[in-house]
Parts: structure tokens; sequence; C-alpha cells
């Protein structure tokens, strides 16, 4: 380990820990965090700290924490939240590497000034805050269980990141019960310095933790966290819970990019481009965790499905075509396979339905075919109860080819009836047999394996580049500030287009009727009108756009008409001109756009474009910057990309210039930190090396000149 992993070593095996606000009442939060330490078995130096003294379960009670003999590596501090910043500075002169703050009062309730007086102060002596409100730490490494939760703490091998506390406390019992062992658990609570990416990059090279569970209600430095995600994802699976799915997108924004990018949306797609399992539920994060400690790694993509139910393994296959499993559809194959070990009327078409009259000793059959077969990388058997489904000997069946199994691919169970079957399923998953009751709930375990699978079967792509005139981008820029405008207008947005080689229509600005005909003259026609103001930023709404101008007199009248509606639309506008522009012919109009996300820093979006966009809602996003294949997953990712594949026996589209377009619109928001927002829309795409065109560009510039 090096750097930030290396220190954080010190916070999961501490060398020795202190309690600031040790209590001698039982039932107290003090007196809680020092009985679990001990209880726990703590091998390190345990210093309780309270200015009364004495003595609190076989230790010493120091009066003040200078007092203390021997090195303090980690601090928890239980006083109330107004004399937090006395105890952090205790624990400066100290030298202790991490202070723990379990009180709560600070920016959960208002009181973010105290949280950051105390935050910078740390910085500044070189101390790690982990809080303010958080419940502790556990730590499998060091015997270690400084929380004030249950006592009894199973050893395993998942580590878990908690933003909620109150949960976090929640999962220590609950993972006892479903009989999963934690290496490490640790809430972040307020993460007023220590976050999850801190957290993340040490767990990420501890061996003891082969699974990483995160809950997650919003993320700190997000740019920093792709990147660790994107690595460890490689390493070992990390399994995300994350509140707010519902919340009503981000404020409002003067762009579709801004007012589409809600936070949940882009934190979805974020996290597929990372390599993260997202759960949708508690039950089911668990379900995944405990099973992917000890699942075999599949060779392949061919999954195979054994049942004895036509119906359920329809809904099987539907589940696998959700959850991104693949099954094997070499028919051939599968009845040499299955053939023998089925009656007459079975199907050895996957689903493998060797009927409702499977005894357990077919069921033993079919798995035994399966398990031989080196085509086959994983199995999912399936079980309805009927006449001659005996529970108890299928358990028995599942438990001894399960192991057989292990070693050679995974194999995963769902039995569905009474209640011998439920007895069935309590006793195997008991003994960490991945069965469930639910094909739904067994089919999402087997697309989280795959998702690990294909994480660790890949390499992390070469980022995409891109080559512009940054000067000319940062003239058009400083052109805008300097008439006190956060926006670039339609020209200058087109200036930069052109700065990135990015494909625009033929464009000229007419400053009178005589001008504008000139321009049409030499675009030629069909041509298209729109005001050039910087007080009319929609410039439809305004009766400032004409399309579809054929003529001489119909651009004529139409430049008339564009004035006078503008004027009756807000009279105080200074209009600098009309801007005339080639009349693109019609291809597959798309939307993209880049913003600065509040969470991630530059992201990128790609979508069905044109006026139903906002309706229709077809994007998909990501953080940026990425790599060329990244850009072409993201581009196919939404529903309407058989558009782009062409219907109907309309040809390809141009996908390529596309994704050249995506990649050089990121790289102009990267390049250049003053552009808060841009958004192309429509992007025109045409026929397979035709290219693209942007028709109309948005560019919005950050409020302030700090960036």
């Amino acid at each position: 380990m090096k750097g930030n992993e290396s220190s954080m070593k010190y916070l999961f095996e501490p060398r020795g820990v202190a309690v600031i606000g040790a209590s001698q009442t039982p039932g107290k939060i003090g007196y809680k965090v020092v009985e679990n330490i001990v209880t726990a078995g703590y091998a390190g130096k345990v210093y309780p700290i309270n200015p009364r003294g004495g003595e609190l379960l076989g230790h010493t009670v120091y009066a003040r924490l200078v007092d203390v003999p021997g090195p303090v590596d980690v601090a928890l501090v239980v006083v109330p939240a107004n004399f937090a910043y006395e105890a952090v500075e205790q624990c400066a002169g100290k030298g202790v590497k991490f202070v723990v703050i379990i009180s709560s009062g600070f920016s959960e309730v208002g009181n973010v000034a105290e949280e950051r007086r105390i935050a910078q102060f740390a910085r500044q002596h070189g101390v790690r805050i982990v809080g303010p409100n958080v419940f502790g730490i556990y730590s499998a490494a060091a015997s270690l269980n400084a929380t004030f939760g249950p006592a009894d703490v199973k050893r395993g091998n998942v580590a878990i990141i908690t933003q909620s506390g109150a949960i976090g406390i929640a999962m220590i019992g609950k993972t006892k019960v479903e009989g999963i062992g934690l290496s490490a658990m640790i809430s972040v609570g307020n993460k007023s310095d220590v976050d999850e990416t801190d957290l993340l990059e040490y767990l990420a090279f501890q061996d003891d933790s082969k699974v990483i569970l995160m809950y997650l209600e919003g993320v700190k430095s997000g740019e920093r966290l792709v990147e660790v995600l994107k690595k460890t994802t490689r390493k070992k699976p990390v399994v995300v819970i994350k509140s707010g799915r519902s919340r009503r997108g981000a404020q409002a924004a003067a762009s579709h990019t801004g007012s589409l990018a809600g936070e949940d949306k882009v934190f979805d797609d974020v996290a597929r481009q990372c390599g993260v399992i997202r759960a949708e539920s508690i039950e089911e994060a668990l379900n995944w965790c405990k099973f992917l400690c000890d699942a075999p790694m599949p060779k392949g993509e061919d999954c195979v499905i054994i049942t004895n139910g036509g119906g359920i393994g329809v809904l099987t296959a539907d589940a696998c075509e959700k959850y991104g499993v693949n099954l094997s559809d070499e028919v051939a194959d599968l009845k040499k396979t299955f053939e023998s070990v089925m009656p007459s009327f079975g199907s050895a078409k996957n689903p493998v339905d060797i009927t409702g009259g499977a005894s357990p000793e077919d069921y033993d059959k079919a798995l035994g075919a399966a398990l031989q077969n080196d085509n086959i990388d994983a199995v999912a058997c399936l079980g309805c109860q009927t006449a001659t489904f005996d529970a108890a000997l299928i358990a028995e069946i599942a438990e001894k080819r399960y192991a057989q199994y292990r070693p050679v691919k995974p194999i995963v169970f769902s039995f569905f009836g009474g209640e011998e079957v439920e007895r069935s399923i309590t006793l195997l998953k008991a003994q960490g047999i991945p069965v469930f009751p639910d094909v739904y709930q067994m089919t999402s375990f087997l697309g989280a394996l795959y998702t690990d699978y294909r994480n660790k079967s890949s390499a992390i792509p070469e980022v995409a580049t891109a080559d512009m005139d940054v000067a000319l981008i940062d003239k058009m820029v400083k052109a805008a500030r300097a008439d006190g405008r956060h926006f670039l207008l339609a020209h200058e947005a087109q200036e930069v287009m052109r700065a990135a080689g990015i494909m625009i229509p033929q464009s000229r600005i007419a400053h009178n009727p005589e001008e504008a005909v000139r321009c049409a003259a030499e675009i030629g026609y069909p041509v298209v009108m729109k005001v050039v103001s910087k007080d009319i930023i929609h410039k439809s709404d305004a009766g400032g756009v004409a399309l579809d101008l054929d003529d001489e007199k119909e651009l004529l009248d139409a430049y008339e008409a564009i004035l006078r509606n503008c004027r009756a639309y807000k009279p105080d506008a200074v209009i600098e001109g009309i801007q005339v522009d080639e009349m693109i012919r019609p291809g597959v109009e798309t939307i993209v756009g880049a913003r600065q996300d509040s969470s991630f820093g530059p992201t990128v979006m790609f979508g069905l474009g044109g006026v139903y966009v906002e309706v229709l809602k077809d994007i998909a996003f990501r953080a940026f910057p990425l790599s060329r294949e990244e850009t072409l997953n993201m581009i196919g990712q939404i529903n309407s990309y058989p558009l782009l594949l062409g219907v109907r026996g309309e040809a390809r589209k141009d996908i390529d210039q596309v994704a050249n377009t995506i990649i050089k619109v990121g790289w102009i928001l990267r390049n250049c930190a003053a552009i808060s927002d841009i958004e192309v829309n429509p992007l025109v795409v045409y026929d397979h090396g035709e290219g693209v065109k942007a028709v109309d560009v948005r560019i919005l510039l950050r409020e302030t000149e700090e960036a």
C-alpha cells in the first residue's frame, strides 16, 4: 500500500484507541463504545478519557488525553457537540491520526459553522476526521468493535461503508442473522473530511474484504470516486445502495441537459460506467454480498436453466434478459447433454424442461450432466413443488452438487412451494448455498456475479482525446464575459463548434434585409433565420425563428415577422442581427450535452433529441473523460438506438461521428473551466459516412470566473 491506503491502515488497525467522553453509566454511548471495544477482544491499548478519572471495565480512566502513556492512533469522541472542538485540540496535541466524532449536532441540524471549524483545525494539524454524526468503526483485522451497535459481530469478508448511522447499526445485527460475516464496517456521517472514496481506496487493497457494500445518500468528490471505483471493481465486487431514486431532478436550468440531469439518473449511469453493482433494496444487496464472497467465477457467458416447470422457466428467461445473463442457445449440444436424463416429452431447449414429473434422481442426473459439459458456464436450477418433488431430498442433492460445482462453475437455485420447500431453502441458505424463493431474486444475484465477471475480465479502456483550438474558445468566452453575459450567443457557440471540429450548418449574420438576401444567396435556398439577441435565449418562444424559406420573398417576409415578434415578446431586447442558416436536410435528431455536475464534475449526455426531449427523456449520462468504447456503450443504451442502426430498410446512421461529437463536446467542457453547460439539440445524424450536423448549440458559463 502507499499514500492514502497506507495511512488508512491506522484507522482499521490502530495501536491504541481512546474514547473521549467515556462514561461509567451503562446504557450511555460513552459506556457502550468502551464495552464493545473490550468485549470484542481488541489487542491494542484502550484508553477511556473522562475528567473524573477512575477505572472502567478494567481499564484506567485518564482525565486528559495528554496523560495517556502510549500512542493513540484513533480517538472516538462522544462528548456533546459544543465540546467536540476542544476534544479535537487534545487529539492534535497527542498526535492522534484519526478522530471519529460520534457526537451529533453539527451540519445535519444546521450547525455547519462548527463542523467546518473542526475540520479546518484538524486539516491544519494533520488529523483526519471521520464524521461527525457516526456510529463508529468495526474492523475484524484488529478485532475492534468501536461502535455503539450490537456487541456480537460475525467476522467474515464483507466490508460495509454507510452514510446512514441508523441503517449501519441495524446492518450489524441483520448481517449476523443472515449469516453474513463482516471484515469492516464504518459510517461516514456528515463527511467533513474522510469520505467514501478514502475508505474505498483502502478496502480495495484489503485482502480480507472480498466484497464491498456501500450505502450512499449523496456523493462527495465524485470525480475521484469514479476513478477509484473503476479500479476497485476490477479487483472485487462493489455493491451500492443509494437513496434518492424518486428525488425530483436537479434545480431547473436553462438547458435540457441541466434539467434532465436528475441526480439519480446521473448516478445510475455513472455507476454502470464504473462497473458498480447497484441494488434496489437492502435485502437484495445483502443477498448479493452473502454469496458473492464464495461464488466461483464463471469461465464464460453461457448459462443453462434446468426446471421442472415451463412457466417458471420462462419467468427466469425473462429475468435473465433483465439482469444481463446470457442463455446458451446451442440446441444440439444441449440435446446431446440432457436427452438421456429427461423423458421424451421434455425439452432440451434452454430453459431445459425435465417436466413436472421429475424426481430428485432426475434432478441429480441433470445437474451431473450440466457439470460435465464444459460448454455450460453457469447453471440455474429451478423447482416447483409437485407430487414427485421431495423437498428434503432435493435439498440434499443441491448441497452435494453445490460442493461439486463450487471449484468449477457457479450454480444457483430457486425453489417454490409450501412449508417443506421453505424449510429446505432456509437450511440451504444457512450453509451458504445460493438458493432463493423467487426466480427474480436468484437471477439478480446471477446478474451481479456476471457483472463482477465482466469487470474482472476487462481492463480500464484508454480515454479518448480530441484536438481543438482552445484559444479560440477562450476568446468567445471572454467576449461574453466582457459583455456581462453568462451565455454565448448563437454565432459565438457556432465558433466554439468550429474550434472543436464539429460540423455545423453554414451560417451568416445579417443586419438588414439586403444583407439577409445576400447571405441566403451565398448559402443557397432553402434557409433558416433566427434572431440574434442576448436578451432572447429561447428564440422559438419569442417567434424569433423561421424555417424552410425557399426564396427571396419568403425570406424578406420572415425577416420582418421575426423583428415584429421579438419586439412584441420583449420590447427592450437589443437585437444584434438576424442569423441566416443553411436549412439542413432531415436525419435522425439526437441531443448531445455536457455539464459540470454537482457530484461528478464534467459529465456528458446523449439521447433522442428534438422538441420532445424532456417529455421522452430517452437519455444516458457518463462521467467525463471516457473511452471511445464507453461512448459507444452510452449511445447504445438509449431505447431509440435502433433508429441509428436503421429501421424499415433505412441505412445505418453515422454512429462513429456521433461518438466523435460526444467526445469533442466533453473536451470543450473539460478544457474550458468557465463553461458550465453545453447543449447540441438537435445533432442531426445522417447515413454512415455522411456525418452529423450540430444545428442548434447552447453554451452557458459559470456564474463566477473563479473556475
